[in-house]
């Protein structure tokens, strides 16, 4: 049997991929709340596939729990903040979360960790809490690193089809693992040492974060000197050795906007790069912010309440907010002292922010300046319903003319 301890955006899914894989399975977490709407019968969040997932893994006999169990195998996926100041990890979720296997824990069994990770957590905070409990590594626990690799939006199809790394101390127990995630995973899984696995998945994330941020920085350079920064990558991208991404409001998600962080807070000198990309990046939506008051100077606007942001989430077509750009781009406006904007998303059922609606059409008749901040597929698909509006599209996917861009 394996625990799974965390049920949130990974570890539920991840739970849900094994129970319906053939592996009996129990899910652990400290929210009761969450816990009861699991075994009442409901997901706790939206994506594709996700339903008929869950009512598969019920079917097989997956069990949620508050409680830790005793078995040979737990899997550790809860969150990994950082701390914005020294952009360093915080593994204090899993810390709390190890330590609470081990009071349950047989001898031999082992403790995955699937969440993200700076290289060397496993080695200055997870080895020394299991040493500090009484516990010999390699032979009384096993410990392995396993990072996730799946977004929100196509999390069902990545865990099937993305390929996997699994760190191990021992390379016997990291056969073993591997073995486990071979039950569902159709990828390649590759087994090597904890600090590569570690490595790999910053590593992973801070690239696409630093080619974002290329792509941001190439769109500020071309509003400068009112080039179409869309024209210019589409024709370099013609080039057989170029590929630059498209640029956009900001990055958000628990990966790409905080991974990368972590090399810059264990690697201050070195990251430079890494550095100067996080911030460019972070500074996005301010950039929206300041095209916004340009925008509405153009057009003589001064009413900043009949300006409205679409989109809350963090990308298209999931309800994932976590460290989206519009609720970065709402806090900066606070702290610059102003209120008003307007905000509509199809996929945030509950109020989270001010003046926020949950009707297309309501916010359309609210507003006279819409900012497309995520590009669901409801706005691709009412896109006529923009008509007579000024609009301001930060992913250049709005066909329509006057139309204005980042």
């Amino acid at each position: 049997m394996v625990n799974v301890i965390g049920l949130g955006y990974i570890g539920l899914p991840t739970a849900l991929m094994m129970a319906s894989h053939g592996v009996e399975v129990v899910g652990t977490d400290y929210n009761k709340e969450l816990v009861a709407t699991l075994n009442a019968g409901h997901t706790t969040f939206k994506e594709d596939g996700l339903e008929e997932l869950f009512q598969e893994a019920l079917s097989a006999g997956i069990k949620f729990s508050t409680e830790y169990q005793v078995t040979d195998i737990y899997i550790v996926s809860v969150p990994t903040p950082y701390d914005k100041f020294s952009k360093k990890v915080d593994a204090c979720y899993v810390v709390a979360a190890v330590k609470s296997v081990l009071k349950v824990a047989p001898k031999g069994a082992t403790i995955v960790v699937e969440s993200t990770v700076s290289p060397g957590t496993m080695e200055k905070f997870v080895r020394p809490a299991v040493e500090e409990n009484g516990f010999v590594i390699g032979k009384d626990i096993h410990l392995v690193h396993a990072p996730e690799r799946i977004i929100p939006g196509n999390m069902v199809y990545e865990l099937l089809y993305n390929n996997r790394t699994i760190g191990a101390d021992d390379r016997a127990i990291g056969e073993k693992i591997k073995g486990l995630y071979s039950s569902f995973c159709q990828g390649e899984i590759v087994v090597t040492d904890i600090k590569t696995a570690e490595m790999t998945k910053v590593v992973e994330n801070t690239f696409r974060a630093v080619n974002i941020a290329f792509a941001n920085e190439l769109a500020r350079i071309c509003r400068h000197d009112n080039m179409d920064v869309y024209e210019i990558i589409k024709i370099c991208n013609m080039h057989p050795r170029v590929n630059i991404l498209q640029p956009g409001p900001g990055v958000g998600g628990h990966c790409i906007s905080v991974d990368p962080w972590f090399l810059v807070g264990d690697y201050p000198s070195l990251a430079k790069v890494i550095d100067e990309s996080m911030k460019t990046n972070d500074s996005q939506p301010d950039f929206v912010l300041n095209r916004i008051y340009e925008i509405m100077k153009e057009n003589k606007m001064t009413d900043v309440e009949r300006v409205g942001l679409y989109g809350l989430t963090y990308k298209e077509n999931v309800d994932d907010m976590r460290e989206s750009p519009t609720l970065q781009l709402l806090e900066s406006q606070e702290r610059h002292l102003a209120t008003g904007l307007k905000v509509y998303d199809p996929f945030v059922e509950k109020d989270v922010v001010d003046n926020q609606y949950h009707d297309l059409d309501k916010f359309l008749a609210d507003v006279d300046m819409v900012v497309i901040m995520v590009k669901h597929n409801e706005i691709k698909d009412n896109m006529k319903k923009l008509k007579g509006k000024v609009v301001l599209d930060c992913h250049n996917i709005i066909n329509l003319p006057g139309v204005y861009h980042i």
